[in-house]
């Protein structure tokens, strides 16, 4: 009898791998960035809204948008990936695929605006790629089972 009950709960409840210290760490990472990021291009925005000829517009680009409808962009797209961001520390599943959305997002935002500002654009872009690495390698089992 103890035979079938040991062997009833080997299958109700599977093994679990150890779990890496990292894989939190990689979420909390991935909030915190984001919030970063989100207050970056808020701050962008204010720039291009207040004050537009700070940046350089390059003439016969491909695409030309004018550097008053990127402040409007960056300031909205700012603030929401700040919030997101901070909803990204409460381990919810929902905030980190949003997450992953709106970073992709913002990555291509911070693309089509290199023409604008290269170097920063190019930094947000690999702090973007970083941001979304790390939400996806997180883990919420081993969140739980770190008690985060």
């Amino acid at each position: 009898m103890s035979e079938q009950m040991s062997a009833r709960r080997l299958r109700a409840e599977p093994e679990r791998e150890p779990v890496s210290g990292w894989a939190v760490g990689f979420a909390v990472f991935g909030g915190v960035t984001m919030a970063l990021i989100g207050t970056f291009q808020a701050i962008q925005g204010f720039a291009a809204l207040l004050k537009d000829e700070f940046f350089v517009v390059t003439k016969n680009y491909v695409y030309d948008i004018d550097v008053t409808v990127w402040g409007w962009i960056h300031l909205i797209l700012g603030i929401v990936v700040t919030v997101v961001g901070f909803m990204v520390l409460t381990g919810a599943l929902w905030a980190r695929v949003l997450g992953i959305g709106l970073v992709a997002v913002n990555m291509i935002s911070q693309f089509l605006f290199m023409p604008y500002y290269p170097v920063w654009s190019i930094i947000m872009i690999a702090l973007d790629a970083l941001v979304i690495w790390a939400l996806c390698v997180y883990d919420r089992s081993a969140a739980e089972e770190a008690g985060a």
